[in-house]
């Protein structure tokens, strides 16, 4: 390969892209606008749950049972009703999420040491939230059961009861369990993937498409020089989306960085030249800019929201399907950036990971060199 051939196939790209004003929107544009979209928007915090309360009893110890939903941060009260035609009325109207119903007899069970049954009803139709929201009226209702116990038998003259076990939570990597902190890092493997791949698949099938492939075979131009011409312009703008990216993480999102910046870049670096190269790939076989596009978009955009682990755990998927994502290159670029991020882990955690990555990098680039031919077919 020769330097100079190299650099004219890189100047000419160059020139494209900064005369495209949509390669420069979908490069770099497209990018930022998904990290705000995707940051603002996608959240796995479930909290402000609003809540809707029939309180039949009307006594001071159920209005304190019902203060302690209003006085968490995860219920949000936003009305009272007196039947159960209120109720259904609010959750058809996604004016409540769940319901409140205490018993008339709630107050004379409490005092005389007696359980009290408190029916709650919960919209299913958003399973998720629904069992999250489940998990904290129980979590409310526990830690008011356990204060009246201990009341009642200090009145009785007695000690208090002893729990057998004491569950001492400490949370790690994510002390404020803040989902952002978790979706973030991942959201950037996933944006990178699909830019990069959306970006590179239109090369060379634009230069078929356009007619220009003919001029670059008859001159002495090989196929590696322009492969490789072609992928450093964008390249350089995955490298700017990544900075970007780091910055808007961390001053926009307060996102911690607690491990190396350099493996950072070194590891991203490796993924993007594995995701520019398959772009290359995928418009080499095409040789159709839309077709390419398409194909793109599910070699990359499905395989990386769904099967990554970005979101949905994979050890929560049908096997057949974990096994599936021991092929998708962005579950190990999630694992690398989310250990970095919130772990400070280093190559000896990560080398499984990252000897995938160059593994992938390299043999894509080398299918691509091996598939692109200077002749007309």
């Amino acid at each position: 390969m020769k330097f100079q051939r190299i650099v004219a196939i890189a100047r000419k790209e160059f020139i494209h892209v900064f005369r495209d004003p949509r390669s420069l929107a979908m490069g770099i544009a497209i990018p930022m606008l998904m990290l705000f979209l995707f940051g603002y928007a996608l959240t796995l915090d479930v909290d402000r749950v609003p809540l809707i309360v029939w309180d039949q009893s009307e006594s001071p110890a159920s209005r304190e049972f019902v203060s302690r939903f209003a006085g968490s941060r995860y219920f949000s009260l936003r009305q009272h009703t007196d039947n159960y035609q209120g109720i259904e009325r609010a959750i058809d109207n996604r004016d409540a999420l769940i319901a409140l119903i205490i018993p008339v007899d709630f107050a004379r069970r409490i005092e005389a040491g007696r359980r009290a049954d408190v029916q709650v009803i919960v919209d299913g139709s958003d399973s998720n939230t629904a069992t999250i929201a489940l998990g904290y009226a129980d979590a409310v209702t526990l830690d008011y059961s356990r204060e009246i116990i201990v009341q009642q038998a200090r009145h009785q003259g007695l000690p208090p009861p002893v729990a057998l076990l004491d569950l001492r939570p400490r949370v790690w990597f994510n002390a404020d369990m803040v989902s952002r902190n978790y979706i973030f890092p991942g959201l950037i493997a996933v944006i990178m993937m699909i830019i990069a791949a959306l970006l590179t698949s239109l090369t060379v099938a634009r230069e078929w498409e356009t007619g220009t492939m003919e001029q670059l075979i008859a001159t002495p131009l090989k196929g590696p020089e322009l492969i490789v011409g072609k992928l450093i312009p964008y390249f350089t703008i995955g490298i700017l989306d990544l900075i970007l990216s780091l910055l808007v993480g961390d001053f926009v999102f307060a996102i911690p960085l607690r491990g190396s910046l350099w493996l950072l870049f070194g590891m991203s670096l490796i993924f993007l030249v594995g995701a520019l190269s398959l772009g290359i790939l995928i418009s080499i076989v095409t040789k159709n800019q839309r077709m390419a596009s398409q194909l793109a978009l599910v070699a990359t955009m499905l395989p990386a929201f769904l099967l990554s682990g970005f979101i949905f755990p994979i050890d929560n998927m049908p096997l057949v399907i974990q096994g599936i994502t021991h092929i998708v290159t962005a579950r190990y670029f999630v694992t690398i950036l989310r250990g970095i991020y919130l772990k400070n882990v280093g190559l000896g955690v990560l080398a499984g990971e990252a000897a995938f990555l160059v593994v992938f990098s390299a043999l894509v680039l080398w299918l691509s060199i091996r598939k692109f031919r200077k002749k007309i077919e």
